[in-house]
């Protein structure tokens, strides 16, 4: 197939751990990756946020990303985007009237709005990655989304030729929406299994318990929740990777940790490099991630693929990665979260057990060419025609 894959400020070949550049990302480019190992022809459309990046990067032989021009050709945080989508619109449909793809794969809202618009006579398979009535309803009035973008969701999900949930609890909230049980399938984002495995390089690790959050630093990630819990683990260390030491979250996690007395054992690194992060993984006693609401989450399964014990939030795509293999906690309840880290650093027979069965679920659901088979086989159906059929394909 030719397949074209739609992810307007998701660059995949953006150095990972900015404000707007986590997950997504690396979704993207990994299921590009596997459906050219698969033998399909992939373009990937992003908008250029740079001076200098070309008009398009040949990834190999059957990967290409195009740069759309729209708007300054600079950084423009995502939700400040909507003012140059029209133009985005336009140049994509420019593109499609010389080269129509087989299939459209739509990342992130803008980008299902866009590719509905400019496509004309093939399908449009969306996924969302985050759904605005679920930030909106744990951000409240902290929310920086546009004002329409619950209402353009609602009618992507209706228009699109097939959704992609990548967990159970989305199903749920694309339900509600309207949006046709019949034309929603599950299937979970991805994880490189040759990468993030039990064996490999460990980094150098810290002298007491080590705990691990590694993500964008943003508050919604709840790491303020892990410095609020190492309160009650003495001697525990805690190291928390991504994003700049300079941004503001950062510099607000440090001032927290001060507070309480915890600035010697709480260590802000920064962004580590990609191929970095599964030695860090394998270093910690246990990786924890707490964020308030979570479309997949994919930290926590790398972890897992790591044989790394994870603590997690009870939200979202944690009910379906972590749960049976790892602890869940409520979000916002650094109390439950110190309970649940305290017995895991404390029974190192408990952390080897939940750690094997980790890795098993990450081997036996979410290696990346058994992800890449499931969206084929959601393209296929569509080209085809039969979206009634799609929500037997997930899982």
């Amino acid at each position: 197939m030719k397949i074209d894959l739609i992810s307007e400020h998701a660059d995949p070949l953006a150095a990972i751990g900015g404000v707007d550049s986590g997950g997504q990302n690396v979704y993207v480019a990994a299921l590009a990756t596997a459906l050219a190992a698969r033998g399909h022809s992939i373009v990937v459309h992003t908008r250029r946020s740079h001076a200098a990046q070309p008009s398009s990067v040949r990834l190999s032989p059957r990967i290409t990303v195009e740069y759309v021009p729209a708007g300054p050709a600079a950084p423009v945080p995502k939700d400040e985007l909507p003012p140059y989508m029209p133009e985005f619109t336009d140049r994509l449909a420019d593109r499609w009237a010389l080269r129509a793809p087989d299939v459209a794969h739509a990342h992130f809202w803008m980008s299902g709005q866009a590719a509905l618009q400019a496509a004309d006579g093939f399908p449009v398979v969306q996924t969302f990655h985050a759904l605005g009535t679920v930030k909106r309803r744990w951000q409240g009035g902290a929310d920086t989304s546009p004002a329409h973008r619950v209402a353009t969701e609602r009618a992507i999900g209706r228009r699109a030729d097939a959704v992609l949930a990548t967990c159970g609890d989305e199903v749920t909230e694309l339900v509600a929406m309207g949006v046709p049980e019949r034309r929603i399938t599950v299937v979970p984002c991805g994880v490189d299994l040759e990468t993030f495995c039990p064996d490999g390089p460990v980094a150098p690790r810290t002298e007491g318990p080590m705990v691990l959050s590694i993500g964008r630093l943003v508050p919604r990630k709840g790491v303020d929740t892990v410095i609020a819990a190492l309160r009650r683990l003495p001697g525990a260390e805690l190291v928390i990777a991504g994003g700049r030491t300079d941004d503001e979250e950062a510099v607000r996690l440090r001032e927290l940790a001060e507070g309480y007395g915890l600035a010697d054992r709480v260590h802000v690194i920064g962004s580590v490099p990609r191929e970095h992060v599964p030695a860090l993984m394998r270093a910690a006693d246990v990786l924890v991630t707490v964020p308030w609401y979570e479309p997949f989450g994919l930290v926590p399964v790398e972890a897992m693929a790591c044989g790394v014990p994870v603590v997690a939030s009870a939200v979202g795509g944690h009910l379906d990665t972590v749960a049976g293999c790892g602890l869940l906690v409520p979000p916002r309840r650094p109390r439950a979260l110190a309970r649940a880290l305290k017995e895991v650093l404390g029974r190192p027979d408990m952390r080897r057990e939940i750690g094997g069965a980790g890795a098993r679920r990450a081997r036996e659901r979410y290696g990346w060419p058994r992800i890449a088979e499931q969206t084929e086989a959601v393209y296929t159906q569509v080209i085809d025609g039969q979206p009634s059929r799609l929500a037997a394909l997930g899982g």
